[in-house]
Order: structure tokens, then C-alpha cells, then sequence
């Protein structure tokens, strides 16, 4: 617990008082936002709004984990730092995309499919690295199943020949991996939206995490009769240590990101969020359970792929003004606050119904 307050507590005030130096260090370098022509007008203020916030909440996440675990004497974990490369990686997709837009002076940076090389690249890299590292009862920070809660009956590595089975194992990966991050990248598209709606996913997973340390079947302190209904996971508690520092720095950083925003994600920070959050239900064996817990994301991507598809079918007529689906009631008059606000409602009951269906898939065994 002392290590998942502190992790928490200093991201936070990292991001609570370092995000102003980091705002004019990119107003120096010509940093700023560039707005799409064809969204809402009431966007066009915010253009040169500094971009890349995302920077500033990654090196506050490594920071509170890290000095989170130096202070309590615990030890560094792979399944942790996995989050973190997870992190790391998307944000450095992001980075290019976002300096590119920067370069060019325009609100287009790298094309669809060199962003999607970048996500399936990382993905591949973490898949591997994932299903190595054994700890000392064999148990690797991903199992290569297909979970829910928890692992169900099918694993994917087990699939034969074992080349056939990694290979559908890293193609399942890759599928988790540029969703959800194409999913937060397309949620982030007004003040503090993506941000309040991240803390949420990720507040999700300190609350997983602490509950499957409590529950491990690795656990000696575990009571014998609750023994059935433990969970096999690797290294729950310093993943939810990990959660934590990233669940501090995006409530330090939404100080400044919220509306009127004195600086936004970008690529770089959406990106990042969406393979924490990935990565988090990989290693917390909770990979379907993100219908639940990224609801908000998923709407928001869903209501693209539906425009896109019926704009096709019909020669040219929308189901929405604008998508993604938030940027459809700022046309129709809602302030951006009001969608901002009802929309983080919307995300913390998806977060509320995913808690729960974890909770009583525990309880119900």
C-alpha cells in the first residue's frame, strides 16, 4: 500500500508542478497544436495550444514508479516494466507523429499505415518479451491465453505446431494493441477528455492489480480455503504499483489539460495511454474485460468505423455531423465542457461495470 501511495503521490506532483516548465520549454521549440480545417470552429483558438503532453505524463509515470520502488526497498518487475515499454513505445509512435505535424505546419503527421507499422513493431516486441521471464513457479507475465478475468481455456501458444500458435499469439497481440491504442487516440479530441477518461481505465487496474496480489496463488499469506479461487498471475502487486504512478501523473497533468487546455496529449500522450492500458489487461490477464473498462474508447472508435462504413454504402450521407462521436454534440450546441463531463460519466460507469464483473467473477467461483 505505502508503495502505491507514494508511486501515486510523486507522478502527481511531478506533473502538477513540472508540466508549466515543460508548456513553455514547448512554446521555445514551436511545439503547438495544429487544428483540423474541417472540425468545429470553436477549435480554432486552441491552435499552437502546446502539443506533446505525453512526454511530460511518460517521464512522470517512470518516475514515480521508480522512485516508489527505490524508497520501499521492493524490487523491479518485469511485468512492470513491460507496462512501461508498452508505454514508452506507443509514445515514441506518437512523438514522430506529432513532431512531423510540427515540421510541416499542418494537423496531419504520419500516414495510417506507418502509424500502424510503429504500433504492430511494438507489439511484436512486447509479445515476445512477454511470454519469457519466468519467475520462480514458471509463471511469465503474459500466459499467451485469451482471458477474460482471468485466463480461460484457450491458449494460444498451445496451438500446433508451436510456430503456428506464437504466431497467432503475437497476431492476437498486435490486434489488442493498435485497438486500444487507436481507440484513446481517437478519444482524445477536447480539453482533458482522453486524460479523465484514462485515469479512469487506469485507476481500474490499481484496484485489479491489489486485489490479485491479495489473492495470489503465489501468496504463502493466502487462506487454504480461499486457495480455488486465487490468481495465477505474475507480479500483480508491482503492476499495480506501476498503474498507480500513471493513474498520479494524468490527475497532476489534467491540472493544466483541462478546459481552457494549456497543453494537450498529442499522439505522444494518447498513444502511450492507450498501450498502458493495453498492456495493464495483458499482464493482469484481463484482456476481454477492456469492453468494459475502455467502454468510452470503444464508442468513440465505433462511432468512426460506422460514419466511415455508411458514408461508403450511402455515396456520401453521415449518421453523425462529425465523428469521432463527441465532435457530433459539439455541433448539435453542447458546450465542450458538458460533453467532456457526461462522457467521463459514461467512461466511469463502463469502469464501474468492469470492476464489478471482475469482482463477481471472484465471488461467484
Amino acid at each position: 500500500m505505502i508503495a502505491l501511495l507514494t508511486a501515486a503521490g510523486l507522478a502527481l506532483l511531478f506533473t502538477l508542478t513540472l508540466t508549466p516548465v515543460f508548456i513553455n520549454l514547448f512554446h521555445k521549440l514551436q511545439w503547438g497544436q495544429f487544428i483540423r480545417s474541417d472540425g468545429p470552429k470553436s477549435h480554432y483558438s486552441k491552435r499552437g495550444t502546446a502539443t506533446m503532453g505525453g512526454i511530460v505524463v511518460i517521464l512522470a509515470s517512470i518516475f514515480g514508479y521508480v522512485a516508489a520502488i527505490l524508497i520501499t526497498g521492493d524490487s523491479f518487475t518485469v511485468s512492470a516494466l513491460l507496462v512501461l515499454l508498452m508505454m514508452v513505445g506507443l509514445g515514441l509512435v506518437g512523438f514522430i507523429d506529432d513532431f512531423m505535424k510540427t515540421r510541416k505546419q499542418q494537423s496531419l503527421g504520419l500516414g495510417g499505415w506507418a502509424k500502424i507499422v510503429g504500433q504492430v513493431l511494438v507489439a511484436v516486441v512486447f509479445g515476445l518479451l512477454a511470454i519469457n521471464f519466468p519467475n520462480a513457479q514458471g509463471a511469465t507475465p503474459v500466459s499467451g491465453a485469451i482471458s477474460f478475468t482471468r485466463d480461460l481455456d484457450l491458449n494460444l501458444l498451445l496451438i500446433s505446431p508451436i510456430a503456428i500458435g506464437i504466431v497467432v499469439y503475437l497476431l492476437w497481440t498486435t490486434l489488442l494493441v493498435t485497438a486500444t491504442s487507436n481507440a484513446v487516440n481517437l478519444t482524445d479530441g477536447l480539453d482533458g477528455l482522453a486524460t479523465g477518461a484514462s485515469i479512469l481505465a487506469v485507476g481500474s487496474y490499481v484496484i485489479i492489480g491489489f486485489w490479485q496480489y491479495n489473492q495470489s496463488c503465489f501468496s504463502p499469506a493466502l487462506a487454504e480455503e480461499l486457495a480455488y479461487k486465487c490468481y495465477d498471475v505474475r507480479d500483480p502487486l508491482s503492476v499495480a504499483v506501476v498503474a498507480a504512478a500513471i493513474c498520479g501523473a494524468l490527475v497532476g497533468f489534467l491540472w493544466w489539460n483541462t478546459s481552457p487546455a494549456q497543453i494537450f496529449l498529442g499522439d505522444t500522450g494518447s498513444m502511450a495511454l492507450g498501450g498502458a492500458v493495453v498492456a495493464l489487461a495483458m499482464v493482469t490477464r484481463t484482456e476481454l474485460l477492456l469492453l468494459l473498462i475502455g467502454g468510452l474508447f470503444i464508442i468513440e472508435a465505433g462511432s468512426v468505423i460506422v460514419q466511415r462504413a455508411y458514408f461508403k454504402v450511402t455515396h456520401g450521407k453521415r449518421i453523425f455531423r462529425m465523428s469521432p462521436i463527441h465532435h457530433h454534440f459539439e455541433l448539435k450546441g453542447w458546450a465542450e465542457v458538458t460533453v467532456v463531463v457526461r462522457f467521463w460519466i459514461v467512461a466511469g460507469l463502463f469502469v464501474c461495470a468492469g470492476v464489478g464483473a471482475f469482482y463477481v467473477e471472484w465471488i461467484s467461483r
